[in-house]
């Protein structure tokens, strides 16, 4: 019926041209206006049918959308996540490319007419969502099983997974050259052309290495010197500084050595079977999560909340650990998963870091670098 519809809509238009022609040319005059007349009251009343038809399916279209900013499928298996939800929901999640910076630029800039429903953001950005008034309160099923630490107070953000900032090295792409095992190592001139991080002045990811090598050399989250020493040095040996995730840039042996989760690199080795390795350097590093918080002023406000439910749920926090992520909640990793992650005495290295503090030293930090480095 809708296929009829829209082409009858379409064609009328021609067949009334072609008779006001005709009407023109013809003797029977008043026979032909009628018809026209006819013709044309019903093209009328089939296109009102043809928008009663289609509007409820465009409607419904809507309906089963949630935005959301900051969901790359490349990263953290947010595909298969993004898969899980809509099979399980019949909520569709377009992905977006966005890191966390860029996804709070964009929501600012939409601030009186948002487009997202949901964002994932790094746990800093998500404190600066927060003061620019981007977010509203949610608390969805399982928030109690959320860490107090690891959730916002007045419930406008919380952490749905974790990784631990390491290397990401495809080893094939060293040429022969040893798996760096330390912040010290990447400065070697051996490795020139080979290390890539992405921008800390606008990735969270990018951030989150700055903090990690600035507190593995003795920085601290108001004296960022070592980091910005080390920048300037690492900056001989030509970085590549991409500004989204470059999980394939690494696979494809591109960037060799990735400042990178661990995550990402197990399941290059165990799901892509790439012949990549994850270090955690010797100086020492950090974990931090990441976390979804609903948008003010989402418009699809009853998805968004179920995309976040979804990810807190047993399914989804089981989906996170089958990507090699710490769960937020105490769930177990599966035995087949937990045997691949480093050792535990590996594990030993990351430091403790106060996200507060981190997200408050975030844009001086951005701006510091910058000018560093341009």
């Amino acid at each position: 019926m809708k296929r009829l519809a829209s082409s009858l809509t379409a064609r009328l238009p021609g067949l009334i041209a072609s008779l006001q022609t005709r009407l023109s040319t013809v003797a029977n005059v008043t026979t032909l206006a009628r018809r026209a007349r006819v013709l044309q009251s019903t093209a009328v009343l089939l296109v009102a049918s043809a928008a009663a038809i289609l509007a409820p399916t465009q409607a419904a279209r809507a309906d089963e959308t949630a935005i959301c900013y900051n969901c790359p499928p490349e990263w953290a298996d947010w595909a298969s996540q993004i898969a899980a939800i809509k099979q399980k929901t019949g909520i569709r999640v377009p992905y977006d490319d966005k890191n966390s910076g860029q996804a709070i630029a964009q929501m600012m800039a939409e601030a009186k007419s948002p487009v997202a429903d949901v964002v994932y953001l790094g746990i800093s950005s998500a404190f600066q969502a927060e003061d620019q008034g981007l977010l509203q309160p949610y608390a969805p099923a399982h928030i109690q099983d959320v860490p107090a630490t690891l959730k916002d107070p007045k419930g406008e953000w919380f952490a749905i997974h974790s990784g631990t900032l390491g290397f990401f090295v495809n080893k094939d792409a060293l040429e022969g050259k040893p798996v760096p095992r330390s912040w010290a190592d990447l400065l070697k001139p051996e490795y020139k052309g080979m290390i890539g991080y992405l921008d800390p002045s606008s990735a969270f990811v990018g951030y989150a290495g700055a903090v990690a090598v600035n507190t593995a050399l003795g920085g601290t989250l108001n004296d960022f010197s070592p980091a910005m020493n080390w920048f300037k040095a690492l900056k001989a040996n030509a970085p590549i500084v991409p500004k989204q995730t470059a999980y394939a840039r690494v696979l494809s042996g591109e960037i060799p050595i990735l400042l990178d989760y661990d995550f990402d690199a197990y399941r290059a080795k165990y799901k892509d079977h790439a012949n990549v390795e994850f270090v955690i350097p010797r100086e020492g590093t950090i974990t931090v999560p990441y976390v979804m918080a609903l948008t003010k002023g989402a418009p699809h406000e009853a998805n968004g909340k179920k995309v976040l439910d979804f990810v807190l749920s047993d399914e989804g926090q089981a989906l996170w650990a089958a990507a090699y992520l710490r769960p937020v909640r105490a769930v177990k990793l599966p035995p087949d998963v937990a045997s691949k992650f480093l050792p535990a005495s590996d594990y030993a290295r990351v430091k403790p870091v106060d996200f507060n503090a981190m997200a408050r030293a975030q844009r001086s930090f951005g701006e510091a670098y910058l000018t560093l480095m341009h």
